[in-house]
């Protein structure tokens, strides 16, 4: 049942609730409406959105059902904190808005903050101890996060998988599938033989209608796997998670086009797995499936297995992974973050519609290393392969959604985390801490890698990962540095981001001056062009970049092309920025009193984001240009060469021509 979303303040849904009753059952009590925390009518709170009348000031909640209480009491009921979220789904309404609907978020909170289901978790992990039988079942644990199976629910939302009741679950045909496929994989590698061979191996244990006998029905029961109620995870887990496809292909034109999509996953839930013998199953067979399914849990189960996600490993293990590099790093400024807290409800006068305000919620998320990385490595190819080749390995490599590839590479963080730094003191004596996270970073090869490019793949993507570290950020202000906003007469005082590699080695290791730098720097270029040459069995001619569209003052590509200039510079900071950033802000710079969209990016009328990335590297700032034969970022290449002495600035890229 759809009712109408409240078009002002306290507004309610023309229609009310249509109660179903059966003449035989006239004592049911009606269901317990879920609502949010509302009915609190303030007199003209603007935190609350108010618009200052007494009797429209009530906080929307437009997707639950609030009728009028026959007694005139308020209409909001308190939640039943056991309901699953199915229950909450039933009072969801249809958004009035295309996408990016608020009340998504909101009921996607409320079910996280506020799901209870121990009593229910605790019965169904006691039933499958009970069916598997004592020694036939163990505990595997998400180090992060997992999304099995599921479906798209109201307004779009992604769900992981529910049981009849809304219980979060992995399926029994779920684990068999991921056992099954192991054990193929397997005899693959040991035999020698083709995937049509293994599955034939294969099916005496786990059955096959082509099998005879016995074999048809295979040899273990496999069990729903429930998440057991342990410390604080009442709810099995159920944790807001986000999507968001910023970069997307049209033809060979590469559009941004930021479009965050909240949806459930599970974070750091412990499974309870369970298998029952079958009587022609014997103790070796049940070991070995047993093994097979241990083995599959391991490499990850469910979507986006490449970054981080679904990885289950048992009790005393180690989550063994084919990783060919790592490298611990720390992250200051604005952080990576998972999505926007929902706060409040806000009544906006001019344009007579309710908003929300959020809270950003940072999270260490692999899920922002590979989309950098995959950023980066786009970003250099296109100056020097097609744009149709660009397009085809950036999907063999990271994988994509169309054509369906997952790609060669996966991306974890171990260890990742929020790290309390210490507070520093802004310009007027208060103490505000700079946002810091830290964790390890760990590329490895995915199973669909042919064994004939993994050297390439592994020298590409040490390279690559060494350039992402200086040419700017991740997560929120990547292309600008951490700096200190103490001048400002309100939060936040820092922005911007700086990613650092915590580790002093020969490779990571930077050299004092501008000059020798640059020369680090061109030899890294090299290095990834060598290796991308190597893997694409392409001729790669890096001091010759090709040109990717055409460039005017208000049109670039984010290609390190023809039009692209990487610079090397230092100086003495300015207003608590770095010395190139110093310039950029620089009011000389400014169009009218706000800055250049087209040199500092914009978010309206359309979102456009900076052509220029800088990277603070400590003692000299990298800073990437794109579009840069045109002003206003050839006007700000040459202010900074000119406010530059000759000793501090050099010009990474273009490569100069051997002479």
């Amino acid at each position: 049942m759809t009712f109408d979303r409240p078009k002002k303040p306290g507004q309610l849904p023309q229609s009310p609730a249509i109660q179903r009753s059966s003449p035989a059952n006239k004592d049911i009590k009606p269901k317990k409406v879920i609502t949010v925390g509302g009915g609190n009518s303030g007199s003209g709170n603007k935190g609350n959105g108010s618009n200052g009348d007494n009797s429209n000031n009530q906080q929307p909640s437009p997707w639950l059902d609030h009728p009028l209480h026959p007694d005139g009491r308020s209409p909001f009921v308190d939640e039943n904190k056991t309901a699953s979220f199915v229950e909450y789904l039933r009072w969801m309404r249809s958004p009035d808005s295309p996408a990016k609907d608020p009340t998504k978020v909101q009921i996607l909170q409320k079910a996280e903050q506020d799901a209870n289901y121990r009593d229910r978790l605790t019965q169904l992990t006691e039933r499958t101890k009970l069916i598997a039988g004592e020694g036939n079942y163990f505990q595997v644990k998400c180090p992060w996060r997992i999304r099995v199976g599921g479906h798209r629910g109201p307004e779009s939302i992604l769900l992981p998988a529910f049981d009849a009741l809304g219980m979060p679950y992995i399926p029994s045909s779920t684990l068999r599938g991921v056992a099954r496929t192991e054990a193929i994989r397997q005899f693959m590698a040991e035999e020698g033989i083709d995937w049509k061979q293994a599955e034939q191996k294969v099916a005496p244990y786990f059955g096959s209608l082509k099998a005879k006998d016995s074999d048809r029905t295979g040899k273990v029961i496999f069990l729903d796997a429930y998440p057991l109620p342990i410390g604080s995870t009442r709810s099995g887990g159920i944790a807001v998670d986000i999507a968001n496809n910023i970069w997307n292909w049209d033809g060979e034109i590469l559009d941004y086009s930021p479009n965050p999509n909240p949806f459930f996953s599970l974070k750091e839930t412990t499974f309870l797995i369970g298998l029952r013998r079958r009587p022609s199953c014997n103790d070796k067979n049940f070991g070995r499936i047993q093994q097979w399914l241990i083995s599959g849990l391991r490499s990850g189960i469910g979507s986006q297995v490449n970054t981080g996600y679904g990885r289950l490993i048992t009790a005393g293990q180690k989550n063994q992974i084919d990783k060919f590099f790592q490298i611990e790093f720390s992250l200051e400024g604005q952080l990576i973050h998972g999505r926007q807290k929902f706060t409040q409800w806000n009544w906006k006068h001019d344009k007579q519609k309710w908003e929300t305000r959020g809270q950003p919620d940072a999270e260490v998320r692999p899920t922002a290393f590979k989309s950098m990385l995959r950023y980066w490595f786009r970003a250099l190819a296109r100056g020097v392969l097609p744009t149709s080749e660009v397009k085809r390995w950036e999907a063999d490599l990271f994988g994509s959604i169309n054509p369906q590839t997952r790609g060669w590479i996966a991306v974890q963080i171990t260890n990742g985390r929020i790290v309390q730094p210490e507070a520093r003191a802004n310009f007027d004596g208060k103490k505000d801490p700079c946002g810091k996270q830290a964790g390890i970073l760990t590329l490895s090869y995915s199973s669909e890698i042919p064994e004939s490019s993994r050297d390439a793949v592994r020298d590409l993507f040490i390279t690559l990962t060494w350039l992402m570290f200086h040419l700017g950020g991740i997560g929120q202000g990547a292309r600008r540095p951490c700096y200190s906003r103490q001048t400002r007469d309100r939060a936040p005082w820092w922005r911007g981001s700086t990613l650092i590699p915590e580790r002093e080695d020969e490779f990571w290791k930077l050299p004092d001056t501008v000059s020798e730098f640059r020369q680090k720097f061109r030899q890294r270029l090299e290095h990834f062009y060598r290796a991308l040459g190597k893997l694409t069995g392409r001729t790669i001619e890096p001091r010759s970049p090709l040109t990717i569209g055409q460039v005017r003052p208000d049109t670039w590509h984010e290609a390190v092309d023809s039009n692209c200039r990487i610079v090397v510079c230092a100086g003495a900071s300015h207003n608590y920025k770095p010395y190139a950033l110093s310039v950029l802000h620089d009011p000389e710079l400014q169009r009218g009193r706000d800055y250049d969209g087209d040199l500092c990016g914009k978010v309206r009328p359309r979102v456009k984001p900076s052509p220029v990335w800088i990277a603070n590297l400590g003692d000299y700032q990298v800073v990437t240009v794109f579009g840069s034969t045109q002003d206003p970022r050839r006007n700000y290449l040459q202010e900074l060469r000119d406010r530059t002495s000759q000793q501090n600035y050099a010009q990474i890229f273009p490569l100069p021509n051997p002479k």
